[in-house]
Parts: C-alpha cells; structure tokens; sequence
C-alpha cells in the first residue's frame, strides 16, 4: 500500500467536479479569471503535475505570467485565446492542447468575445 507521501491515483466524477469550489485572484492585477482546482499538491496527494478547469473571461480575461514547480496541460474546452510560453506566444481555440514544463514562466489572454475554457 502507498505511503502518504507518495503520489495517489485521483478520478473524478462529473458531480464531484461541479461541487468543487470556483475560486479567483483577490487581487486582480494576477488575473481575471476563474478556475476549480481538480488536482494539485498540497489539496492532493499529486507532486509533478497540476491541473484544474479554468475560464477566462470574454473580452478581458487573463492570467497574469507565473510559474510553478509542477508541470501543466491545458486543453482547451471553448474558445479561443493566447498562451504564452517563455515569451513565446502560441494561439489556441478548442481543442488545442499545451503543454507547460514545470517552473517555466506562462501566461493566458482572452480578447475574444467569448469564454476561453
């Protein structure tokens, strides 16, 4: 059996995600954006990966430029938007998929009319 300290196997429900709690930057000079948390250390037992579903929001959403220790992927659910990766900037719509290595800086914008998800 795995110890606490060692990575768990997490699967979750629709339902389980919709109760999650939607949370957002208190200060809004991080970002204007909105997100569940589906996984990430210290919530989970998962060290190497985070990951949650996030909104930005139409016409003015973003996530200002971060990094952090655990890699990232983002899938895109809806809409379109920019992803900038290292100052690279990379155009995604629904159904891209990015990936962000861990401890690289990145940021998202939304100047679309609609929600990028």
């Amino acid at each position: 059996m795995p110890t606490k300290t060692q990575d768990q196997p997490i699967v979750l429900s629709p339902s389980a995600i919709s109760k999650l709690q939607l949370e957002s930057f208190e200060d809004p000079s991080r970002g204007e954006v909105s997100w569940r948390t589906l996984f990430t250390r210290p919530k989970t037992l998962t060290s190497d990966l985070s990951a949650g579903i996030a909104v930005c929001h139409r016409k003015s959403g973003y996530l200002c430029s971060h990094h952090h220790a655990q890699a990232e992927i983002y899938y895109v659910l809806e809409g379109r938007g920019v992803v900038t990766i290292d100052g690279v900037h990379y155009n995604v719509k629904k159904e891209s998929v990015v990936f962000i290595p861990g401890d690289v800086e990145h940021s998202v914008t939304n100047n679309e009319d609609d929600e990028l998800k």
